[in-house]
């Protein structure tokens, strides 16, 4: 079985890469990818707890990127590290900045928290900004947060630094990644059919298809338009917590889906 989007505590996950990978064996996972938003930083972890089990991991990241002033999130698998790493630094930079601007409008608001003390390469997030707001007794949940204040179009909502979905799918091919567009139907920036176009000309790679925000009828569309663009379908549950109606390995997936991808990958190395 096989899960293509994950994070954890090195962004808006609840568990360590470890405890991810825990769950992941006794949930009879074979293959895993680490997607953290714009960060690299859970993979030596992750590595490290699977060095001696039955499971692969595959290295990814979850790009903030913004298409038609919306949010738009592209994963990459396998990119070169040495080579992402750098341009990540500034992204996370820009989370930081951006997650402070989300804080200093709650205090202009009347609901002042204080961000989170967060170590080095972790992604600052709206659900940390959430969780603080829960603590401090404003609301009772990150959901009510997020309805209040931290969601699209509401008080204290900052979008991400400029950084259009085109350069990050850019950045990853630069980078020997496999771009993927993350979750469609989330998008709120766009018909599907007509920001998927945009964003093969840029040189999208594949399409999460398998998603659980996804209905059936919206899963066979995209299977269709995958196959019109010659794309890559994959697929994850985007688990974050095992306190979330999300619960891993929840789809199913076939490790042929991990195949393909290997394919492309080993197709683009030979004719670098």
């Amino acid at each position: 079985m096989l899960e293509l989007h994950c994070h954890t505590t090195y962004s808006d996950g609840t568990l360590a890469p470890s405890q991810l990978i825990a769950l992941a064996i006794q949930t009879g996972v074979k293959a895993i990818a680490i997607t953290d938003h714009d960060t690299l930083s859970g993979w030596e972890e992750a590595f490290s707890a699977a060095a001696d089990l039955d499971l692969e991991i595959v290295p990814g990241v979850e790009l903030s990127t913004v298409y038609n002033e919306r949010s738009l999130h592209i994963l990459g698998f396998y990119p070169n590290k040495n080579k992402l790493y750098y341009p990540l630094n500034e992204r996370l930079e820009g989370r930081k900045r951006r997650a402070q601007q989300i804080v200093n409008k709650l205090a202009e608001l009347g609901y002042p928290v204080e961000l989170p003390q967060m170590g080095e390469g972790i992604a600052a997030s709206r659900p940390h900004i959430a969780r603080a707001l829960v603590k401090a007794g404003y609301v009772q949940s990150s959901q009510e947060a997020f309805e209040k204040w931290l969601g699209d179009d509401q008080p204290a909502f900052v979008q991400y630094e400029k950084f259009s979905a085109e350069e990050g799918i850019q950045l990853l091919l630069n980078c020997d990644g496999i771009p993927v567009w993350a979750h469609p139907y989330l998008f709120r920036g766009g018909e599907v059919e007509a920001v998927l176009k945009d964003l093969v000309s840029a040189g999208l790679l594949g399409v999460e298809v398998y998603h659980p925000s996804h209905t059936s009828k919206q899963i066979k569309h995209l299977e269709s338009l995958c196959d019109h663009y010659g794309l890559l379908k994959t697929g994850g549950s985007d688990f974050h917590s095992p306190n979330s109606d999300i619960s891993l390995n929840q789809l199913h997936l076939p490790l042929e889906l991990l195949e393909s991808i290997k394919q492309v990958k080993s197709k683009r190395e030979r004719t670098r």
